[in-house]
């Protein structure tokens, strides 16, 4: 970029007068969706503005269009306290329930005039802006409620987020939804898929993982927006004062916020549900995923009689949607070998977009299922995501069969569609397995999962990365992996491994030797034995040697392992082919025994934890070892036998249910205190 010849008086006033525009550009474009000037009238601007900074730098101000620009990397993100608590909100599922909240809050307020705002319930990461004289000055995630992360510089690139107020006061704090538009996403994994890497599962995810990003130069190539739906502290100087949510945010879009989009006031239950209503039934044309609806007292003086709980507002809920479904053809049906051998029914559908992603493909579970919901390929069929994750195929339109398109019954195959091996269906089993020994798919899948996140958890080693080195001919069996530093150059010969990428595997690789015995015996693939199972293995045995030798008796005695999954383990290391694996891992210098565990401090004695959502400071698997470590035990789901649910950040459906059977939840916070 060229230096400007303007004299610095000149360029001050020059400079000062285009960040006005270019303020109001971007307010117009990202905000308004209503641009005055082309993409080429902005550029040019904004290359004056950039000229101008770089000759004369301290006109450089902190609301500049220039500082959006990113590239600021952080080594990590600070703890930030909210002064005023983001709190979550509590759940209603039907229309009853919905009147009995505004007819509670009208009950309270007789002869008042009572109005609901009701919203939109975006799905995306909640944050608090901070605004000293009109500077926007913190942004930070919403963490806990009570304590987030610091993340100022990625929410910088957030372009609908202004970084001065139009109207400068002394101080404000709002809350928004940062969030991904679908279109956005699907443009994110669709460059993700080319070039190999791991997709985002939903734009919720993919907002989430955008803003966490320590080089801020990412999140701005992400493209993420925001809606402000709340003011949590406000002092206007000698401006308005402030008294009810709808004209709070009125007074944020004045401001230049992107606001909660087509909030509805409403002064009856009736009309609240009728907001509802519209807002269900235009979440499909919708350019963002919601998950619900808000309904929110209006009036803030209400608001501060109501008051809140530990956990939730008394003045406001949420209204949660049922789970979305969509019709689409089922074009065929395919069958997936995993890594135990199981062939597994993979419907492929024509792709139709269903809560936040495009579909075309979905499971079918087995062969029973398809028959008992007499699902034939050519059918209309709905699916949808259960639990808003996996798609599944739920139902059959057979209505839909007197179109004359062709149906045809769908039997599983009685060899293997990889390895033409046979294909048997063990007695009680709805599961057709693949007993060939060298399967291609399992010994594919098998290293998959080996190398996966909670078992050997090998950085840089996904499934694209291990189909490559199966090709090149570096990969056959699990040791393998611990040889390929014996192939340094075969590995640098292979299409897109670099200089760079080859020696971080090579070290990804080697810091898993000293990995916990649980996830060697969990990457080991043996059938029945999860995660949890193979840690209260690694705790009753001690080393990999007494696994080995261990009886099905003595198997079975250990906690949550059954009869059945006592005699997998012992068929597992029967087999001469698994003990040649474990030999080989051994001396490849794996760590192949427990750690000494000082469990002295047994606090969570007999106490079992699910943990749910993103935590502010902890990741989840330090959680887990600080349970374990004081004789506690973690579950995957929550049920009448869970003692605390440690919830974080976008919790899910495991703290709809802990709330639903009255199991106590506990944040970060408690937890540490709890320690």
């Amino acid at each position: 970029m060229s230096e400007t010849s303007l004299g610095y008086q000149e360029a001050k006033a020059r400079a000062e007068e285009l960040r006005v525009l270019l303020n109001q550009y971007a307010y117009e474009y990202y905000v308004l969706d209503n641009p005055t000037v082309s993409d080429y009238e902005y550029d040019v601007a904004y290359r004056e503005l950039v000229s101008i900074e770089e000759t004369y730098p301290d006109l450089v101000t902190p609301d500049s269009p220039t500082k959006r620009v990113g590239g600021t990397v952080l080594e990590g993100f600070q703890k930030f306290t909210h002064r005023v608590p983001l709190q979550s909100l509590d759940n209603l599922f039907s229309e009853p329930e919905v009147y009995a909240f505004c007819e509670k809050i009208q009950g309270e307020f007789l002869g008042e005039e009572t109005k609901f705002v009701v919203e939109k319930k975006i799905d995306g990461l909640s944050v608090a802006l901070t605004y000293v004289n009109g500077l926007l000055t913190v942004g930070a995630t919403r963490g806990d409620g009570l304590v987030g992360e610091e993340v100022t510089e990625n929410l910088r690139t957030v372009r609908s987020i202004p970084l001065s107020l139009k109207h400068p006061i002394p101080y404000l704090v709002v809350r928004g939804e940062v969030f991904m538009p679908r279109e956005q996403f699907e443009k994110l994994n669709k460059m993700a898929e080319a070039k190999g890497e791991q997709t985002f599962a939903n734009p919720r995810n993919a907002a989430a993982g955008s803003l966490r990003q320590l080089d801020s130069k990412i999140a701005m190539e992400r493209g993420l927006d925001i809606f402000i739906f709340n003011i949590q502290e406000i002092d206007t100087g000698d401006g308005p004062a402030i008294t009810s949510h709808s004209q709070g945010l009125a007074y944020l879009k004045e401001q230049g916020f992107k606001v909660s989009p087509g909030y509805q006031v409403c002064d009856t239950p009736k009309a609240v549900w009728e907001a509802i209503e519209a807002i269900g039934n235009a979440r499909e044309g919708l350019s963002y995923d919601i998950d619900g609806a808000v309904i929110k007292t209006d009036d803030f003086a209400q608001r501060e009689q109501l008051g809140v709980t530990s956990k939730f507002p008394k003045w406001a809920t949420a209204y949660k949607f049922p789970a979305e479904k969509k019709k689409t053809r089922l074009k065929n049906i395919e069958v997936q070998v995993g890594r135990t051998g199981v062939l597994t029914p993979l419907a492929i559908l024509e792709p139709v977009f269903l809560a936040g992603s495009t579909i075309s493909k979905a499971t079918l579970h087995n062969e029973d299922y398809i028959r008992e919901k007499d699902i034939q390929i050519g059918d209309m069929v709905e699916i949808m995501k259960a639990g808003d994750v996996i798609p599944a195929v739920c139902s059959v339109d057979v209505e839909a069969r007197k179109d004359g398109t062709e149906r045809i019954h769908f039997t599983m195959p009685e060899e293997c569609p990889v390895c033409g091996s046979p294909v048997v269906r063990e007695p009680g089993e709805a599961a057709y397995r693949c007993i060939g020994v060298a399967c291609p798919a399992m010994r594919l899948r098998g290293l998959t999962h080996f190398a996966s996140r909670d078992a050997m958890n090998i950085d840089g080693m996904g499934p694209s990365v291990i189909e490559m080195l199966v090709n090149a001919g570096l990969l056959k069996e699990i040791p393998d992996i611990y040889t390929l530093k014996d192939h340094r150059e075969e590995l640098l010969g292979i299409e897109r491994m670099g200089e760079k990428s080859v020696d971080n595997l090579l070290e990804a690789i080697e810091k898993t030797k000293q990995n916990e015995l649980y996830r060697v015996i969990y990457g080991l693939g043996i059938r029945q034995v999860g995660v949890g199972a193979s840690k209260d293995l690694a705790k009753a045995f001690g080393s990999m040697e007494a696994l080995m030798q261990a009886s099905r008796e003595e198997l079975a005695q250990v906690k949550d392992i059954g009869l059945i999954t006592a005699t997998s383990i012992r068929t597992f290391f029967n087999n001469p082919q698994s003990l040649e694996i474990i030999r080989r891992l051994k001396e490849a210098g794996l760590t192949l025994e427990e750690a000494a565990v000082d469990t002295s401090e047994g606090v969570f004695t007999g106490k079992t934890f699910v943990l749910t959502g993103t935590l502010p400071t902890m990741k989840r698997s330090e959680v887990q070892k600080l349970i374990e470590a004081r004789g506690g035990h973690c579950s995957s789901s929550v049920s009448a036998k869970t003692d605390y649910v440690l919830a974080g950040e976008e919790a899910g459906s495991k703290l709809t249910k802990a709330q639903q059977l009255g199991i106590p939840v506990i944040s970060e916070e408690e937890f540490v205190k709890m320690l």
